[in-house]
């Protein structure tokens, strides 16, 4: 019974997170950055550390930085608790984020990878540039 409620928690977070969430520009909160919550802060600082560390290594296994920026996106999902317009905004960051992870896993060509890594790079300077 106990997995039975924690599997329904875990799947209505995950809708809740993932509906309604807005698109476009993301904008600042009055000339300020937005705040992520502490649960969802380290899945992003270390899905950050792990693309640096692969950039720093001149990695070659994007499949696995795939993996492991997937990973770390999914468990990102699963601490979702923020509402409002914080969470909007973070919306208009994460989706296309995890959009690159998802075309970086699919992907059998390295110079598209290597495009995609590139991107993903810029897309965590942008969630600098809006949050803390």
């Amino acid at each position: 019974m106990q997995k039975l409620i924690f599997l329904f928690v875990s799947v209505s977070l995950f809708f809740a997170c993932h509906s309604n969430h807005s698109t476009g520009n993301i904008k600042l909160n009055n000339g300020e950055k937005w705040e992520v919550n502490a649960e969802m802060k380290p899945h992003i600082e270390q899905g950050g550390k792990i693309l640096n560390d692969y950039l720093a290594l001149s990695g070659s296994d994007y499949k696995k930085l795939a993996a492991d920026l997937k990973a770390q996106n999914d468990q990102l999902v699963k601490s979702c608790t923020m509402k409002g317009e914080s969470h909007d905004e973070l919306h208009k960051w994460l989706h296309p984020h995890m959009n690159l992870v998802d075309k970086l896993a699919e992907t059998s060509d390295p110079k598209e990878a290597e495009a995609l890594i590139a991107q993903l790079e810029q897309s965590l300077k942008t969630y600098q540039n809006y949050f803390k």
